[in-house]
């Protein structure tokens, strides 16, 4: 029997495969979605310890530790929302990955405090969702 090239237009499916909208250097260390692999954050951008200890705080989110970033990729933000934190009251917006939608810790929007002003701006992601990737020894 003779086949065909194309099978009938019935029988056509369609699929997309998801891919992530930015890619960070495989020669930095990178966070990723312990979910889905999509990358979050660079090395780099993670708040360094030396200012976790200045300011006399470790980052705690609600499944346990977590880290502040200056900047991450890959994450959709919902609307801000006025939370009292263990530091004071906040204006944060959930995040999630956008390929998994997971949600994934928060941006801080806004602080109330003077003391807390450094965090507006940056992201919390909670290490229960997210693993190391590249470089890591």
């Amino acid at each position: 029997p003779e086949l065909s090239e194309e099978p009938p237009a019935e029988m056509v499916k369609m699929t997309k495969s998801k891919t992530f909208q930015a890619y960070l250097p495989n020669c930095h260390r990178t966070y990723s979605c312990i979910h889905c692999r999509a990358h979050l954050a660079n090395h780099d951008e993670l708040i360094s310890k030396a200012t976790q200890f200045f300011f006399m705080q470790s980052f705690q989110g609600s499944q346990g530790r977590a880290y502040l970033f200056n900047s991450v990729v890959n994450v959709g933000c919902g609307p801000a929302e006025e939370r009292v934190l263990l530091t004071g009251l906040h204006a944060v917006a959930d995040i999630y990955c956008e390929n998994c939608k997971t949600t994934l810790g928060w941006k801080y929007e806004h602080a109330f405090e003077s003391s807390q002003k450094y965090k507006e701006g940056k992201f919390i992601i909670e290490l229960a969702h997210m693993i190391k990737d590249n470089g890591w020894e």
